[in-house]
Order: structure tokens, then sequence, then C-alpha cells
């Protein structure tokens, strides 16, 4: 690990792991308690974001550094908009329960998640595609504008002009409790109703646009 500060590094004292893992606890607990009126404000993002700058000098834990990577490009304009708060949420939501993956970009999805089965082939082109959860990749913008690029179309909510509904891999296995548990369940319905509505994880969707 390193000490950004260092202000640990010649300390006999100093066990980063257990002050990580204390932090990342504490961390956790701050996550759920933001959360719990199911809005975060601006001023509750900055607090979050300065926290971590001031607690957590080291930052190789690939899921809080993933947290504080998204709280930074939500308020590098400043502003916190309706969607940026609604993707933090699902995020602190996430984190309050969510175990450590091994590296930033890994895919932590339950297995109780109704995915297509068998898995449909991905086609950006004139297809409508909604996203759901907290990305790996990036911010939902950007994964998004991945989408348009290709010459896709991004759906406003879950209906039957929907034609794939990506999960982020970052999630909570209680995702039927999550606000973005709901658009899954919404599509779930759409589905066996004949709709053909494809529900899939982020990293099959990043393989066949990436691969």
């Amino acid at each position: 690990m390193s000490d950004l500060h260092n202000e640990f590094a010649n300390s006999r004292f100093f066990n980063a792991a257990r002050m990580d893992r204390r932090s990342a606890d504490v961390l956790a607990g701050l996550a759920a308690g933001i959360a719990a009126d199911g809005v975060v404000k601006i001023e509750e993002a900055r607090f979050l974001q300065q926290w971590i700058e001031t607690q957590l000098a080291h930052l190789d834990d690939p899921v809080i550094n993933l947290l504080y990577q998204r709280i930074q490009l939500m308020l590098q304009d400043g502003v916190l908009d309706a969607e940026e708060s609604a993707e933090l949420l699902d995020t602190l939501r996430g984190f309050a329960g969510l175990k450590v993956a091994p590296s930033a970009h890994a895919f932590v999805e339950s297995n109780t998640l109704p995915f297509n089965e068998p898995a449909p082939e991905i086609i950006c082109e004139c297809q409508v595609f909604l996203f759901t959860g907290t990305m790996a990749f990036g911010p939902r913008r950007e994964c998004e504008q991945i989408v348009l690029e290709r010459g896709g179309v991004i759906g406003a909510s879950v209906s039957k002009k929907v034609n794939f509904l990506v999960v982020g891999s970052i999630g909570n296995e209680q995702w039927r409790h999550t606000s973005y548990g709901t658009k899954i369940l919404k599509a779930v319905e759409l589905r066996e109703t004949g709709v053909p509505i494809a529900i899939v994880g982020e990293e099959q969707w990043q393989r066949a646009l990436f691969s």
C-alpha cells in the first residue's frame, strides 16, 4: 500500500491493513447512513469525498477507490444533478453491503440475478439500451456514450421499447431491495409476458463491445 502523505512510512506502530479495514468499515456505515433516506444531497457527497481524502490516505482498496473516483467525477462541475444523485445512491447502497472485489474491474455479481439464459447476442446499432446499478467500466454517462457512438439508443426507463437492460457488475446480492432492483423486476415482468427485453450483465456487455 502506498502512503500518499508519507506520514506513516517510518512508523513501526503503523499497521496499514488494520487501519484501512477499520476505516472501510466506518465508511460503509457512513454510506448506509447517507443512503438511508433515499436521497443523496450534494452536501453529503462533498462530505463523503472529504472524509475519504482525510481518513483514507491508503486507497489501494479497489471498491473504495471506485467510490472515491465516482464522487470526484460527479462533483467536478460543482453540481450533483438528479441522475448523478440517483447513481450515487445506488453505489452507496451497494457499498454498504458489498464484499471487496480483487480488482477495480472485478465482477461481483449475484448468481440470483435473472440474466437471460442462454445469453443473447448483443448488438448496439439501432438497439435500445438501459443501464442500472453501478458499472465497473465507469460512470453511467460514459457507458451510455459508448452505446451512442456505436449506433445504439439510450432508453429513458424500462419499457417495451428497451432491448437490453445492462446490470452493473458492482452490485449487492440484496438487489431486490435496491432502487436498481425495481428496474430489474419490471424487466422480468415484461420478459415473462413475451416482450423481447434481455437482462444482461456488464461483463457480457463489455465482451460484446470490446472483444
